[in-house]
This record gives structure tokens, C-alpha cells and sequence, in this order.
């Protein structure tokens, strides 16, 4: 691609000034540490972070905020005619984009979970919506004992065997492609739905939790990982990731209260909160 020259030396003199790039002789730059961040296969998944916010695509839900605050409809889908999800589906480059985005969001949280919750007891552990595996991988990695069942749709768990070989957990786990609103692996001792319930209404919710429920063992665990809403006026990123849910995926965030309705509706009690050191907490429910 051919540039005018003095525009974009003045534009990396701009990303100079951000510490994006340092500026060197001769009108030369180079990368700072925060510009390494950015580069393709960088810890945290920086740069698939900016190109999903910068994207045409995903702005577009954010173009319509009004209509969903008037409506509590999703203005990702009155801007595209098809949901979040489906528009994924549709778009295999954009999907993989958006679950490496998704990896770098919660990189603290798997070994964060990992290391809150006792997995070890556990046989077989169902990461429901496990995208490429990440959670599930951190879980394994850290207790010898479980074997995993990851499950996702066909065009997530194509990028999974990657990581999986990466994390070195690959023979631990085996692949089952498929739509947790139709159906999830059977008889498994440990249920993870890792930021799934947030991004559905309470009607899919409950679809999805009433497929959980008659999956699962009659003593079965099912592991909620969310972050839960505080209460009153405390800051927390979950709250603006709450209005994210809103406009794009038509879910939203929830309470602890909430999500005790919530379980309660679809069979479930809830047992326990267990915070981790991450945003994100484990609730743990057993069937009702």
C-alpha cells in the first residue's frame, strides 16, 4: 500500500507522542514496550482488542445506543438484521478476531479461577461455550486430576487445537462441536459457563441452564464464571460492560441476587459465591 510520506511521518510522530512508538534520527521510529503490545501474538491480545473497538462492524451497534436504551433492543442487530452471535457465525475472521479479543480481556481470570475453586476432586469438567479453551487449559493445567470436554460452536473450536497445544493440555481434552440452545455433553461431573449467561436474555438463559441441568449428574456442580454486580454506587468494570450487553449482545449483567432468580427458575440453587483474584467471580450451584 502506497502512502504520502509526510502524512504518515506526521502520524507516527502523533503515536511518538502517545508512547506508541519512540522517534529516532533520521525521521526513523521505533517500538516502545506499549507498541510490542500491539503486535500479532503479544500477551494480552492488545491488538485484536483495538481492531474489534476500531472495527466498522462492531461500531455500528454502538451507532444505535439511543434505540437500545429506548427499546432494550440490540443495536448491533438493527444495524446488521442478524445478532452478535450470528453475525460471528457469518463472518469466520471476525469470530476468530473476536475470541482472541476475548482471551486478552480475561487474561487474568483462568488462573485466577483456577486457583479459587477446588477442580481436583472433579472427573470430567464440560467447559459449555469454551470458545478456544482458554479457561478450561488454566483449569487442567493447575490440577492433574480432571480431564476436560470442550464445546463450542463448529466455527469457534477450529482456533482451539492451537492453544490447547500450547498450553499442553491437548490430551487432556477432547473437542465436541455443537449449540449449547440445543443440547450439551452428558453425565460429566462439572458444568463452567464461563461469560455465557450475560450474553443472552432470561428466556435463552434458562434454555441454556435447562440443557445444563439435565445433562449434568444428580450431584453434579455447575461453575458460573461472571462478574456479579455490587451493589450501590461502587465502581466496577462490570457495569460498563453491562451497557456493552446491552447494545451488542442483547444480555446483560446481573447481581448475585439476580443470579440466585435466576438459577432458582431453571431448577438450580445456589450454593456459593467464591470471589478469585480477577473481576470475575465463581458461582457454584447444585441441581435444586
Amino acid at each position: 500500500m502506497r502512502v504520502h510520506s509526510p502524512s504518515l511521518h506526521r502520524l507516527m510522530r502523533t503515536l511518538a507522542s502517545m508512547g506508541i512508538l519512540t522517534e529516532q534520527a533520521e525521521r526513523r521510529f521505533a517500538l516502545t514496550d506499549l507498541g510490542e503490545a500491539l503486535k500479532t501474538g503479544a500477551p494480552g491480545s492488545a491488538r485484536s482488542s483495538v481492531l474489534i473497538s476500531g472495527s466498522h462492524w462492531a461500531q455500528r451497534g454502538w451507532d444505535n445506543i439511543i434505540y437500545s436504551l429506548q427499546t432494550g433492543k440490540t443495536g448491533f442487530e438493527k444495524a446488521h438484521g442478524v445478532s452478535f452471535f450470528d453475525y460471528l457465525a457469518q463472518h469466520p475472521d471476525d469470530a476468530s478476531l473476536f475470541s482472541e479479543t476475548m482471551v486478552g480481556f480475561h487474561s487474568q481470570e483462568p488462573p485466577a479461577v483456577a486457583a479459587a475453586y477446588d477442580f481436583s476432586t472433579l472427573n470430567t469438567i464440560v467447559d459449555v461455550g469454551g470458545a478456544t479453551g482458554n479457561l478450561l487449559a488454566a483449569v487442567l493445567a493447575s490440577h492433574c486430576g480432571p480431564r476436560g470436554i470442550l464445546f463450542d460452536r463448529p466455527h469457534v473450536v477450529q482456533d482451539a487445537p492451537a492453544l490447547l497445544d500450547a498450553k499442553g493440555v491437548s490430551n487432556r481434552i477432547s473437542i465436541q462441536p455443537g449449540n449449547f440452545f440445543e443440547s450439551v455433553p452428558a453425565g460429566a461431573d462439572a458444568y463452567i459457563l464461563s461469560h455465557i449467561l450475560h450474553d443472552w436474555t432470561e428466556d435463552q438463559c434458562l434454555t441454556i441452564l435447562g440443557h445444563v441441568r439435565k445433562a449434568m449428574n444428580p450431584a453434579g456442580r455447575l461453575l458460573i464464571v461472571e462478574m456479579v454486580v455490587p451493589p450501590g454506587d461502587a465502581p466496577h468494570p462490570v457495569k460498563m460492560l453491562d451497557i456493552a450487553m446491552l447494545v451488542q449482545m442483547g444480555g446483560q449483567e446481573r447481581t448475585a441476587d439476580e443470579y440466585k432468580l435466576l438459577l432458582g427458575k431453571a431448577g438450580f440453587r445456589l450454593a456459593q459465591v467464591v470471589p478469585t483474584n480477577s473481576a470475575a467471580s465463581i458461582l457454584e450451584a447444585v441441581i435444586a
